[in-house]
């Protein structure tokens, strides 16, 4: 009796752990009934009918798919070597269980196919500088390839493309030399740019040169003939004083020709040889004569 009570038991262990089946929360659970699609379980716990029906669990997280390298001709015929990753989500678990045999397999030849198509229409220096257009490219075609077994295509990441050595070793003479050009280059801009900024300098500094002399010239020019304005003034003035002064003095012919024969006397000091008279004294010749006569007695004109 106990021996059967243990089989049941045991029996029933088992009936249950193929009846019961639990759902994770990243999972869907596809339940065939003999054969045929029934339902789709959802995360947590479900219960299916051993022996009649069976889940098949789908996980719908990101996933990566590795493509193996492959060696793509470009446009310009250089054999390169390519390897590329594909990220990758389930969006129907009914249609990748069941639209396609083998998912992961069918996708790593989809890829390493449109890979081609893709890298032979570039040339190669194309094909090392445009990874985000191959990426994008590539993605967009595996994506719409993809859409009908319930599979989006999250991302397409080229890992590395090798060329041949000889190729590296040209390509490396060749960015050499065209670093060698662009120092060059910039050594010759720099030096041009430093002659035309000194010229400008040099230019600059002979304008301001010149302008200082002008300006030094013009004021020296301002303060000489103010100068000469003021001194011309002054004696203007001081010749209408004196002329002033003689008419309010009202001196007579006899008082200038003795201020004169005064100054004449002055002229004649003894030291000049000659005396300069002036034309038109000679109408005072006789007046002049006049007063000598008068005062020949009494004034002496010299020693």
């Amino acid at each position: 009796m106990i021996i059967v009570l243990i089989i049941v038991v045991l029996f029933l262990i088992i009936l249950a752990s193929i009846s019961l089946k639990i759902v994770r929360p990243f999972e869907k659970g596809l339940v065939e009934r003999l054969g045929k699609f029934h339902r789709i379980a959802e995360p947590g716990l479900n219960f299916i009918v051993p022996f009649i029906e069976r889940m098949i669990k789908v996980d719908l997280r990101e996933m990566l798919i590795d493509v193996p390298p492959q060696e793509v001709i470009t446009r310009d015929n250089v054999i390169v070597t390519v390897d590329a990753v594909i990220y990758y989500e389930v969006t129907d678990a009914y249609r990748v269980i069941y639209n396609v045999a083998e998912f992961i397999p069918a996708a790593i030849k989809l890829a390493q196919t449109n890979l081609r198509n893709v890298i032979g229409e570039l040339e190669l220096d194309q094909t090392l500088t445009s990874r985000e257009r191959i990426n994008t490219k590539l993605r967009e075609v595996l994506d719409e390839a993809t859409d009908k077994w319930g599979v989006r295509i999250t991302r397409v990441e080229i890992k590395k493309i090798d060329p041949p050595q000889d190729i590296m070793e040209a390509m490396s003479k060749q960015m050499k030399a065209e670093r060698s050009k662009r120092a060059i280059i910039l050594e010759a801009e720099g030096y041009r740019e430093a002659e035309i900024t000194k010229a400008e300098g040099d230019r600059n500094a002979a304008i301001l040169r010149a302008e200082g002399d002008a300006e030094a010239v013009k004021k020296i020019a301002e303060a000489q003939k103010f100068k000469l304005s003021t001194e011309a003034d002054g004696e203007a003035e001081a010749i209408l004083k004196v002329f002033d002064a003689i008419h309010k003095g009202r001196p007579t012919s006899e008082l200038i020709a003795i201020r004169y024969l005064e100054s004449l006397k002055a002229i004649s000091d003894g030291k000049a040889t000659k005396i300069f008279m002036p034309y038109e004294i000679s109408g005072l010749l006789s007046s002049v004569a006049a007063i000598a006569e008068i005062s020949k007695d009494n004034i002496p004109l010299s020693k």
